[in-house]
């Protein structure tokens, strides 16, 4: 196995590692709606990047793909490993700093899932560039942020997050074929709200 640099827990991953401590042993793990999206896009090696308890992960193995699944927290690539090697899934788990984690490989399709946001914007902006420079001519990538306008910040390190424009990620993908690019919006504990933007973008063969 790579090297894999040290991860430092921060706010939001000591918050999430704790989620993920509770839901692991749920029987139903179901596909949130931002990944039944992309799930249809989903093809050949597939990095999910930040992948939390690994439901997109199976779920693209399950349609044969060979997924690498990243997350920083512990309690969740414990889950993701026990479960790959129950189910003999092709689903390979690390525990990484996604702030500082460095790609040596290129995909097919790259998915992040409700992750970016809860770095720093130079730092988001920079992973996320990274990963558009990982996915293969012709392949996909699948992101989903918080945008402008969330009011529900309970799990956000205050000084150490990001909410990107309503129109950032499109103009991100410039050059890419958009295949979709949906906004969303729910609500959230104490008359608070979530405002979403996902992208599928495909980018070019040339």
């Amino acid at each position: 196995m790579r090297y894999l640099r040290a991860v430092t827990p921060t706010h939001s991953v000591s918050f999430f590692d704790a989620q993920f401590r509770r839901q692991a042993g749920d029987a139903a793990l179901a596909l949130n709606p931002f990944e039944l999206l992309a799930l249809p896009y989903l093809h050949g090696e597939v990095l999910d990047f930040g992948c939390g308890l690994g439901n997109l992960a199976f779920a693209a193995a399950r349609q044969g793909c060979t997924v690498t699944a990243l997350d920083a927290s512990a309690a969740a690539i414990e889950h993701v490993r026990a479960r790959a090697a129950r189910e003999g899934a092709a689903v390979h788990g690390l525990r990484a700093d996604l702030r500082a984690h460095t790609l040596d490989a290129d995909y097919d399709a790259v998915a992040s899932i409700g992750l970016l946001m809860f770095f720093d914007c130079p730092v988001a902006r920079r992973v996320l560039a990274q990963l558009q420079a990982h996915v293969r001519p012709g392949g996909v990538a699948i992101v989903n942020v918080l945008v402008e306008g969330t009011t529900y910040l309970e799990m956000f390190d205050l000084s150490a997050h990001c909410l990107f424009g309503a129109d950032e990620l499109r103009a991100r993908f410039a050059g890419w074929q958009i295949e979709r690019c949906e906004a969303a919006e729910f609500a959230a504990p104490n008359d608070t709200h979530k405002r979403f933007c996902t992208i599928i973008a495909r980018k070019p063969r040339s």
